[in-house]
């Protein structure tokens, strides 16, 4: 099961894309709100319901978590104390972590990108702290996947489900949704 997180100021092409790819790749997604509500607004003034709250999410059984960026989002993310004890949780034990946009501020903060390489929305390099930024769309290092922003959530997503389910099963959804004839898969 695959965790992808709710704050206030989400943005919302990033949690979306994620949870729709996923899910077509035969992934238990479940979107988890972090602000005690179900309905979660996100930066662009769009409401979602949240499949579950973060109090309710069982994180022994999730094998990832999923920030999306946004802001206040991703900030909102990072000072989230129950998410911030499962994000230092997973980078110990070596569980995959992904964030995008903004929102790898959030794993930097918490020291799960000490040592790592990573990428993060253009101009945000400093929010990077212990990480080697690499500027690239989408950066895979270990057990932390990263992504620049909004326009990439696609790829993003397609790393998720490459990452999780093989190279096979992210060519057959990425030809599905053809992404293919945009991008090499």
């Amino acid at each position: 099961m695959v965790f992808i997180h709710l704050a206030e100021g989400y943005e919302e092409v990033e949690a979306l894309t994620c949870v729709d790819v996923l899910r077509r790749a035969g992934v238990e997604a479940k979107t988890v709100s972090v602000t005690g509500n179900l309905l979660v607004r996100g930066a662009h003034g769009i409401n979602i319901e949240a499949d579950i709250l973060f109090e309710d999410a069982d994180y022994d059984a999730c094998e990832m978590i999923v920030l999306p960026g946004g802001l206040p989002g991703a900030t909102n993310l990072r000072d989230h104390v129950g998410l911030t004890e499962q994000i230092k949780a997973f980078a110990k034990a070596g569980k995959p972590l992904a964030a995008i946009c903004a929102a790898p501020l959030a794993l930097a903060a918490h020291g799960a990108l000490e040592g790592k390489e990573a990428t993060i929305y253009p101009g945000m390099e400093s929010n990077l702290a212990g990480a080697n930024p690499t500027g690239g769309t989408v950066t895979v290092d270990g057990n932390v996947i990263t992504g620049m922003g909004p326009a990439l959530a696609m790829e993003f997503a397609l790393v998720l489900v490459e990452f999780l389910k093989g190279e096979e099963t992210k060519k057959e959804v990425a030809t599905g949704l053809l992404y293919d004839r945009i991008g090499e898969i």
